[in-house]
């Protein structure tokens, strides 16, 4: 089984708020687009992890059908909420799509093509954007271990993928991948 995981704990300074908060310009939680781009995109379960304004957020995912994982060391970064989320998977995930709040053009259409092949616990594929890494991230449980161990502040997964052969799947013809950080 493959589930989707939506990164959203952090307090986006420079976007003014969290980006669990953020709604486009017709009023949309990014919060909820994110989740929907993931289930449209094929993975039926979607676990969110939260940290900054958790409480509100989770108003907003009422009746959404996520799990949702508050990560408690979400200040320290990505890396925290990361780890969070990955420890709270079941023992039935096989392996798990790591996508970002703050992605506004990643659409169901990338997640689809980053699924688009055999997918098992040694999966490692991320999206690139004109040969530029970027996310979602497609995590077999086999690498799970490795990731826990080097996600620390906010970088991630980074350093567990610049070591290991990751295939890039290439979007850059769908969306261009760029995170928002500032209104």
């Amino acid at each position: 089984m493959i589930q989707g995981l939506l990164l959203a704990a952090g307090a986006g300074r420079r976007m003014g708020m969290p980006k669990a908060l953020v709604r486009d310009e017709s009023g949309e939680p990014w919060l909820l687009r994110g989740v929907a781009t993931l289930r449209e995109g094929g993975c039926p379960q979607v676990t969110v992890v939260l940290g900054a304004a958790a409480d509100e957020a989770v108003a907003l995912l009422d009746g959404a059908g996520v799990d949702v994982v508050v990560a408690p060391d979400w200040a320290e970064g990505m890396g925290a909420s990361l780890r969070a989320g990955l420890g709270s998977l079941g023992s039935g995930v096989e392996a798990v799509l790591v996508s970002l709040v703050d992605l506004p053009d990643v659409s169901a259409d990338v997640v689809r093509r980053v699924l688009d092949a055999e997918v098992d616990n040694g999966v490692l594929r991320r999206a690139a954007y004109d040969g530029r890494p970027g996310h979602p991230v497609l995590l077999g449980r086999a690498h799970w271990p490795g990731v826990n161990a080097s996600a620390t502040g906010d970088r991630g997964a980074r350093d567990y993928l610049a070591g290991s052969a990751v295939t890039l799947v290439e979007c850059g013809d769908l969306a261009t991948g760029h995170d928002r950080d500032t209104p």
